[in-house]
């Protein structure tokens, strides 16, 4: 599931699992008793007030992962979280007392038919079978037969969404495969016209396409769709240079001032050009600001240090040792070894000190890659960002 949609989703998830929870807690108890059976109402205990707590606590926790990018584990924790809470206030609530046991939340029922909308087999089986062992696991702690049926009930429901589960990661699979083939023709249709304008610059998106992927990978914390739309991104990271004319972008001399300056313009014009682009427009800041320093010192928005995008510093490396060891109109390619040496002499000004002791560690997978890298041949998507 894609970023956007997952924290959609789990927004939506959270809400209603607030409502159904509250609100069947508070007719169960109170309602039912009070209305209904004119009974006294109330919890079963004063340790019932636990399982709000660690809802009311979970809140900000969830907030602090969504402002992480992390709403992928937010599901994770606050399943455990409520899992373990209710099931601990269950057994201190009733172990050691005569009535029978009467706990449990028709929300877990809710969480059971909401499984297929995360299109996640391991968060499926994590809740289908979470749930399930919470119930066994009570009826042998208080020895009744009384959760035989909600257990059945849970089997029976968990069964269903698996059904749909199934069916809906197919369909989604489907598309996101049809989409993802048009989203490829697309980058390369553009990234052919580009080097039809700059012959010398043939390869360099692809190469620090994978250069940049190398090192992300080696920073980790990385989903597989996050580092698909890095790559494509970084792919299209020079877009804006269409717009650049030939005389300047060819030009085997010095730039002048003023003609650096139009070059400059190319982050900002790529930036506008693809950022209503679905599967990119997540990673947009890597055209944008992949020409920024750490010193603050470069373009177009004098970023500096950390308010730099992390991805964004990560394509300045790649495409700084590219630019140094492939051959241009005015210079021939450097060396490896000197390119390495020049980023090396960059920490602190150009480039973020900590993403270079990471490309430290992935040098020689840039070394073998350039070494092996097919010149004359069209990219193609890695293995590690396909569907």
């Amino acid at each position: 599931m894609i970023p956007q949609e997952e924290k959609q989703t789990v927004k939506w998830f959270l809400l209603f699992f607030y409502i159904i929870l509250l609100g069947y807690d508070f007719f169960y108890y109170y309602i039912l008793p009070i209305f209904i059976r004119h009974e006294k109402g109330g919890f079963p205990s004063n340790f019932w007030w636990i399982n709000y707590f660690v809802l009311a606590v979970l809140i900000p926790v969830m907030i602090y992962l969504s402002k992480l990018n992390r709403q992928f584990w937010i599901k994770y924790v606050f399943f455990i979280s409520y899992l373990l809470t209710a099931f601990t206030v269950d057994i201190l609530s009733y172990y050691g007392r005569g009535d029978s046991y009467t706990s449990g939340n028709v929300v877990e029922i809710f969480l059971i038919l909401t499984l297929p909308l995360f299109l996640n087999s391991r968060y499926f089986w994590l809740v289908s079978i979470g749930v399930i062992a919470k119930y066994i696991l009570t009826s042998f702690i208080f020895n009744t037969t009384y959760l035989i049926l909600p257990i059945i009930l849970f089997v029976i429901l968990s069964i269903m969404s698996f059904f749909l589960l199934v069916r809906f990661q197919g369909y989604v699979k489907a598309i996101s495969t049809s989409y993802d083939n048009q989203l490829q023709g697309i980058v390369k249709g553009v990234i052919a016209t580009l080097e039809l304008k700059d012959p010398y610059t043939r390869g360099h998106s692809e190469r620090v396409a994978n250069y940049a992927l190398l090192l992300a990978k080696q920073l980790g914390g990385f989903s597989k769709e996050e580092q698909k739309s890095y790559y494509y991104a970084c792919l299209l990271h020079d877009i804006g240079k269409v717009h650049i004319p030939d005389s300047i972008l060819v030009k085997p001399e010095k730039l002048t001032k003023e003609e650096f300056e139009i070059i400059k313009t190319h982050p900002v014009v790529g930036a506008d050009a693809v950022k209503d682009v679905e599967g990119i427009n997540e990673s947009i800041s890597v055209i944008r600001s992949h020409h920024e320093r750490w010193d603050g010192k470069g373009y177009p928005d004098q970023l500096m240090g950390e308010d730099i995008p992390l991805l964004a510093r990560v394509t300045s490396i790649a495409d700084a040792f590219d630019a140094m060891t492939s051959s241009r109109s005015y210079r021939a390619a450097m060396p490896v070894e000197e390119a390495y040496k020049r980023i090396i002499d960059g920490i602190g000004s150009q480039f973020d000190p900590t993403l270079v002791e990471e490309f430290k560690k992935v040098f020689p997978a840039w070394v073998e890659f350039h070494k092996t890298y097919p010149w004359t041949k069209q990219w193609n998507l890695p293995k590690e960002v396909e569907l």
